[in-house]
């Protein structure tokens, strides 16, 4: 009963797959290691939950400056070089959102040839798509997050949707925390095989 508790909230916690493996090594690897794979787990919840919030966080500050913002001319438009910069990001990743359909820059053509700026609609959809892929969303995610944004005008859906996800990362740490309690009695009644030193 204790370890099929610990599975079904392990479960919940890393997925059922994971959940599976871990309860198995839990069994067989030298205590000191099965305790660090369960530290592991509040670990990567964690850091799901700063990326998320970061995302929040990022989603609040440009709608915030989209209700300031003045009429865009040409001086607020950036190059892509300068973009991903300001991102963080290769200028390469900026093709391939374009490619996907996640940000829209023009096309002018210049001295050198046809190149890609990025007026201040286009850094928009840059910086909530650069957020949203550091909370940890799959393109189709983000894809479904723009379409919505462009939609509707406003960032209110993509708002409630990381609300979601980090109450969906809480929930998901308490079932590691409950998990816990099972794992660490798994932990102390059973014989584990001595530490291995490297």
């Amino acid at each position: 009963m204790r370890d099929l508790r610990a599975y079904r909230d392990l479960s919940i916690a890393v997925g059922p797959v994971r959940a599976r493996h871990a309860m198995r090594e839990i069994r067989t690897l030298p205590r000191d290691q099965a305790v660090a794979l369960v530290s592991s787990f509040h670990v990567a919840l964690n850091r799901e939950r700063d990326h998320a919030l970061a995302a929040q966080e990022a989603l609040h500050m440009i709608r915030a400056e989209a209700s300031v913002d003045a009429e865009p001319t040409d001086d607020d438009s950036m190059t892509i070089t300068q973009l991903a910069a300001a991102l963080g990001v290769r200028a390469s990743t900026l093709r391939f959102w374009e490619k996907a359909g996640l940000v829209r820059p023009e096309r002018v053509t210049t001295r050198a040839g046809a190149a890609r700026r990025y007026p201040l609609p286009a850094i928009r959809e840059a910086r909530i798509v650069a957020a949203l892929r550091a909370a940890g969303y799959r393109i189709p995610d983000v894809q479904q997050t723009m379409t919505n944004i462009r939609g509707l005008h406003d960032l209110d859906d993509p708002l409630k949707a990381l609300e979601s996800r980090i109450n969906a990362i809480s929930q998901r740490t308490l079932a590691l925390l409950r998990a816990g309690a099972d794992i660490t009695a798994i932990l102390t009644t059973s014989a584990f095989p001595l530490s291995r030193v490297s």
